[in-house]
């Protein structure tokens, strides 16, 4: 049956909780590694889970889509961030009279504080929720966790949270998407994976200014990030685009997408340093979670698109800097089990730690609904602990699963997420040679509402939902052409991709005053930007031809592509030229090019660009 959780609101014992992220207790107020909490994504909810008992014994309802979840040093609070209600929640774990079982209430304590803890089950209680907007995702805490760093994707921006005052102290422009952050052991560093320019930023947390920034050429969809012990650098996996045609002999030596463990120094600019991740004919896709034992001597990585778990022995790993890494794992690498190994998982292993004793991790799996418990010494699956959800996949989750599996193209470098990041776009123009043409790249489509916005790829040749998915199993990933119940499957997912709430709308989505105005330049003659972006799709699912085609493309004219979730990209047009709103109506593609009006005022386009990320 259903229970009641402490935020009074059911939670259906067969809804997927999807965990993308967990956090361990550290030593304090309970003994250190008894209790895990997870950020269940599709649940909108929380779960504590007992490590001695392997058993979920509390569960709250959090916020729409919770993501990053990180406990304080005291043991007993923790935060997390919920991207699609804008909100960062405090929590406590507070006794109840609740006795454990046998096996958690002789747990040997090191205090009297703990002696007490240890004869009770603790529950979650809230402490404070604090309004962010712009969908938080990476969190950090201070060393003595008064002050929360978090990034937020949509505004491209780093706040401090001041966790006494409840509200928003200092707040830092980072570049594009900033998901992923960490902070150094000492609190003075704190670095920034920003996903839409491919970089790392290094923000000072004293002055709260950015100190530098470190490129990653090529780089995409960078994971979680965790500093070293001594806070000089931060290791983190991420994906590499090599600009090259999607052929099979480019997959094969790495020149198209791979999989990357990077190093950036934290004390000062460096070039970055990294290892490759894969191995011939059997490739490592879509990495993300990331880990080190505390003694340093280990480290291990997620890889969601490949079902599995990464060993590494970290000292001497062959991390290169300027000039490499190579295409594929380095052979020293590859053959020796005590410096790499690799175990599966299934499902989709996200988020990572590592319990104090240095042998056990704690794996979140979003597809398998559980928190999968892995001993690091023997590499072996121990234990699968459910958070609870459906006995059986739905058509759309089994989808989902074809959709980040990686297994299924080309010796399994990548998946459908590794492009279409959680149904949208990546931050760079590819060459999928969809339309039988090379080095004609085109910026990656989102797939939100895309039953409706046909016809498909960037030239509109295709017509067929179903023939679109099959190409690009076979085209663009040059694997095996799906079954149509896979097909079948794979459309009922994409039907249930939801944008996530526009923060640059009010709360019941008013506009404000230059969004509105820029709305009336929308629908002007003038503008005439809804000729072509009309409809609940902002489409008019037409062909047309508006003086951008390239030379070297096969097909004449551009598909009018959707305006929805417009604040999201980095890149816009087909070929991905214009960074910012603001090339796109004021050069290439203004109206007076477009239609042969006059040029906008300066006021016009302001006005037109804020309603723009109003869509």
């Amino acid at each position: 049956m259903a229970r009641l959780t402490s935020r009074n609101a059911i939670i259906d014992p067969d809804l997927d909780r999807s965990p993308v992220d967990l956090a361990i207790n550290p030593a304090g107020t309970w003994p250190a590694g008894q209790w895990i909490v997870t950020s269940n994504q599709t649940s909108d909810s929380i779960s504590l889970v007992s490590t001695e008992s392997r058993t979920v014994v509390d569960e709250v309802v959090c916020g729409d889509h919770p993501t990053d979840i990180v406990f304080a040093n005291s043991g007993d609070r923790f935060v997390v961030t919920c991207a699609w209600s804008g909100e960062l929640v405090l929590y406590r774990l507070e006794s109840n009279p609740r006795p454990l079982d046998t096996r958690e209430s002789s747990r040997p304590t090191t205090s009297s504080s703990q002696d007490k803890n240890a004869a009770a089950t603790p529950e979650i209680k809230e402490v404070s929720r604090i309004q962010l907007g712009f969908e938080p995702s990476g969190v950090a805490l201070s060393p003595d966790a008064m002050r929360a760093y978090v990034g937020l994707v949509a505004s491209g921006e780093v706040v401090e949270v001041d966790l006494e005052e409840n509200k928003i102290s200092r707040r830092l422009d980072v570049g594009h998407w900033p998901k992923n952050l960490t902070i150094s052991p000492d609190g003075k560093r704190l670095a920034v994976g920003c996903s839409g320019e491919g970089k790392i930023a290094v923000v000072d947390t004293a002055s709260f200014e950015l100190l530098y920034d470190e490129p990653l050429v090529g780089g995409i969809n960078l994971g979680h990030m965790v500093a070293s012990r001594d806070g000089s650098q931060v290791y983190f996996p991420w994906m590499v685009y090599r600009s090259n045609p999607i052929t099979i002999g480019n997959i094969k030596r790495g020149w198209v997408l791979a999989s990357r463990v990077g190093r950036v120094r934290l004390d000062g600019p460096a070039y970055r340093e990294a290892i490759s991740l894969d191995v011939p004919e059997l490739a490592i896709g879509d990495p993300y979670g990331i880990a080190i034992t505390s003694d340093e001597k280990q480290m291990v990585v997620t890889a969601g698109g490949t079902h599995e778990l990464l060993f590494y022995r970290l000292p001497d790993l062959p991390f290169i800097g300027a000039g490499g890494p190579g295409d594929l794992i380095e052979r020293e690498l590859q053959y020796d089990r005590k410096r790499f190994d690799r175990i599966p998982l299934g499902g989709r292993p996200l988020g990572i730690q590592i319990a104090g004793d240095d042998r056990t991790a704690y794996i979140a799996n979003y597809l398998n609904n559980s928190v999968q418990v892995v001993d690091l010494v023997e590499r072996k699956l121990l234990h699968e602990i459910d958070l609870g959800g459906s006995d059986s996949m739905s058509l759309a989750r089994q989808g989902m699963a074809i959709f980040h599996d990686a297994t299924r193209s080309l010796d399994q470098w990548y998946s459908c997420h590794s492009c279409h990041q959680q149904g949208g776009s990546n931050a760079l123009p590819m060459d999928t040679m969809n339309d039988g043409t090379e080095l004609t790249v085109k910026t990656v489509l989102p797939l939100f509402g895309v039953e409706d916005t046909k016809p498909y790829t960037w030239h509109g040749w295709q017509q067929s939902l179903d023939d679109s998915i099959a190409k690009s199993f076979t085209s663009t990933m040059i694997g095996k052409p799906p079954a149509a119940s896979e097909t079948k499957a794979v459309r009922a997912y994409l039907a249930s991709l939801e944008l996530p709430p526009n923060p640059y709308l009010g709360l019941n989505g008013e506009l404000s005053e230059s969004a509105a105005r820029g709305r009336q330049v929308f629908f002007s003659s003038k503008a005439a930007c809804a000729d072509c972006h009309r409809g609940p799709e902002l489409t008019d699912n037409e062909i047309h031809d508006v003086g951008l085609n390239s030379k070297h493309d096969f097909y004449e004219g551009y598909n009018t592509p959707s305006l929805r979730g417009t604040y999201r990209k980095v890149r816009w047009l087909h070929s991905g030229r214009a960074k910012t709103l603001e090339r796109v109506i004021t050069d290439l593609h203004s109206p007076e090019k477009v239609n042969g009006e006059a040029e906008l005022t300066e006021q016009e386009a302001a006005d037109l660009i804020e309603y723009l990320k109003t869509l």
